[in-house]
């Protein structure tokens, strides 16, 4: 059985049609090795299955803007389903499984398969670095694990979108793919929330506290004093422990999590950049869009 990434022969992008009609196509793109996706449009769709013969570890995305699939592990015949407006992160490690598409009027999804030796140029040996949890993760024997769910935000279907029209370049497709590819990666283990379980055991539950906090009151935070009040310490402790655990300072986090927060407003057609802006907490909708560009490289606008 064929390595799943060892397919483009002397050709740095391949495109395979899997499934074509006027309105439906089920492609799979190979960009270089390491690299798959699958782009996915089907209307009317009754159910559809691939069995994914895996000699690899991989890291598997998956964005669906529309309809819902399940993966099968057929290791213990276990199901993940992964649901519209959904982007997941998936693990395996030299386990076939299957993917099924379940029936829907509409389905939009995209599929990305990285392979373990593409990761492995980028780990830096840092043990909370996203790239090496997932490297390290699929060192281990499983067939396919959930690792993480999130909301399908604008920028993340603004990367997917550039990543399957790359093929409309007119001038070296290839690498522009795989830079788009890697700017998605960026994005999304960005979102993983890596925590450093080696701090001591108190400087972590002041920390694991004050974050659960912050999640529930990001828009209208609370004063360090209040915070440290509310975690029982003072504040130089809750602040040298929020950073320790997460690499990060209380204010840094804030802003990160109003701009993801912002990130997934930005879907909604029906609201402007001003209105989005003040729903995270911000008054000033200039100042927003420099945070935002900042964070993302890329301005509010242009995601609307």
């Amino acid at each position: 059985m064929e390595s799943f990434f060892f397919n483009t022969g002397d050709r740095r992008y391949k495109s395979t049609t899997i499934y074509k009609t006027d309105d439906e196509h089920i492609t799979r793109v190979d960009i270089s090795n390491g690299i798959v996706f699958f782009d996915i449009l089907l209307k009317r769709n009754n159910r559809k299955s691939f069995n994914i013969k895996n000699l690899d570890r991989m890291v598997v995305i998956t964005v669906v803007k529309d309809g819902s699939f399940k993966v099968v592990n057929n290791l213990d015949k276990s199901v993940i389903v992964s649901k519209k407006d959904e982007t997941n992160i998936y693990c395996s490690s030299r386990q076939n499984f299957t993917l099924t598409i379940e029936p829907s009027n509409n389905t939009e999804i995209f599929v990305l398969f990285i392979a373990d030796f593409f990761l492995k140029r980028y780990l830096s040996m840092e043990r909370n670095e996203p790239i090496d949890f997932l490297y390290q993760k699929i060192q281990d024997n499983i067939c396919v694990e959930l690792i993480d769910t999130k909301p399908l935000d604008a920028l993340s279907i603004h990367i997917v979108d550039k990543i399957v029209k790359t093929r409309l370049q007119q001038k070296m497709y290839s690498i522009v793919c795989e830079h788009n590819v890697i700017e998605f990666m960026i994005h999304r283990f960005s979102l993983l929330d890596m925590v450093d379980e080696s701090i001591d055991e108190d400087e972590l539950q002041i920390a694991l506290k004050a974050r659960k906090h912050l999640l529930h009151n990001f828009v209208s935070p609370p004063t360090i004093p209040v915070l440290a009040h509310i975690c029982a310490t003072n504040e130089t402790k809750l602040k040298r422990s929020f950073k320790k655990v997460f690499n990060t300072t209380i204010g840094g986090y804030i802003r990160k999590l109003r701009l993801e927060k912002a990130n997934l407003l930005l879907k909604d057609r029906m609201l402007c950049i001003g209105e989005v802006a003040k729903e995270v907490g911000y008054s000033h909708q200039g100042y927003f869009c420099k945070l935002f560009f900042k964070a993302y490289g890329i301005y509010p606008k242009d995601l609307k």
